[in-house]
């Protein structure tokens, strides 16, 4: 199945957020039965029965699916409780850089704020001129997992999405920690679909590819993963407990704009495509932050950081 959040832009009233399942004919709403957070539904009883129960109950009534040039995906995962990402996970990304892998996986967290919608303005703060995507596969957690050994950890997962990890590298070098350059607001675009276990089969043989302008920027397969899934779901779960509907960000490809030579960042209208095959195409554009007359910072007698523009 290939779940969706979305707004049906040609509803009667305002386009509120709606859940449904992606069919080739369009998607069938599943609101009535499902309600509208995925987050819910997974930290249910039994998801997966669930999700069964209202696709049959609407072959039965023959309900039509909703036209696809009415349908504006939505984040499917709006707030997760926790987004955890690998830093370091390509054995190709570590090539570019020079760099022996890392002996073990490497965490940091990504917050809630981040997370934006496919196709949503995505705002490059004034304060970094060397703002970077990274194109990386989402695993969606549906069941809890503690202590789960890896030959048990695809059991916890419920299915897969793209997450754009956006990367302010001038603050990820200026605070020699990740928590602004990684969480501003708006920098986890999260989407268009999560398609679940059984429709992926490996997770780890996917082919991945970010582009700019439409111009490549990424082009690599999760068999370059240093650490495939089921090791990162182990090796996470010896020190945290995920929770249904919790994301784990598995890390991202050589090919990202600070490696370039000479390096490349994002600006204001750039159009980023991020692909993961068999889940589908996550597109944002860029735009700029404008000045503020009521500067808080500057207010406060704050300096902006060396690469504000």
């Amino acid at each position: 199945m290939r779940l969706v959040a979305f707004a049906h832009t040609q509803a009667d009233g305002p386009p509120g957020r709606r859940l449904g399942v992606e069919q080739p004919d369009g998607v069938l709403d599943l609101t009535d039965a499902l309600g509208t957070n995925l987050g819910a539904v997974l930290n249910g009883h039994d998801p997966e029965a669930m999700i069964a129960e209202a696709l049959a109950a609407a072959d039965t009534a023959a309900e039509p699916p909703i036209l696809s040039t009415e349908v504006r995906h939505l984040s499917p995962l709006p707030r997760p409780g926790k987004i955890v990402c690998i830093g370091l996970n390509y054995h190709d990304h570590c090539r570019e850089q020079g760099i022996e892998p890392p002996a073990y996986p490497m965490l940091f967290a990504k917050f809630a704020n981040a997370i934006s919608d496919p196709g949503a303005a995505v705002v490059r703060p004034r304060a970094t001129n060397k703002l970077d995507l990274e194109c990386e596969l989402a695993v969606v957690i549906g069941r809890r997992a503690t202590q789960v050994p890896a030959d048990r950890a695809l059991e916890h997962v419920f299915g897969y999405s793209i997450l754009n990890d956006l990367t302010a590298r001038d603050l990820q070098r200026e605070d020699r920690q990740w928590l602004r350059a990684k969480s501003w607001d708006g920098f986890a675009p999260l989407g268009p679909v999560v398609v679940t276990r059984d429709e992926i089969g490996d997770p780890g043989r996917l082919a991945l590819r970010s582009s700019v302008n439409g111009e490549t920027w990424q082009e690599s397969s999760t068999a370059e993963m240093i650490w495939d899934v089921p090791s990162l779901i182990a090796f996470v779960t010896r020190s945290l407990t995920l929770e249904p509907g919790d994301i784990v960000a598995t890390g991202t490809p050589a090919g990202v704009g600070h490696f370039h030579v000479p390096p490349r960042y994002l600006a204001g209208g750039d159009v980023m495509v991020c692909e993961v095959a068999g889940i589908g195409v996550l597109e944002n554009t860029i735009v700029d932050e404008q000045p503020r007359a009521d500067d808080h910072a500057t207010a406060a007698g704050i300096a902006e950081p060396a690469g504000n523009a």
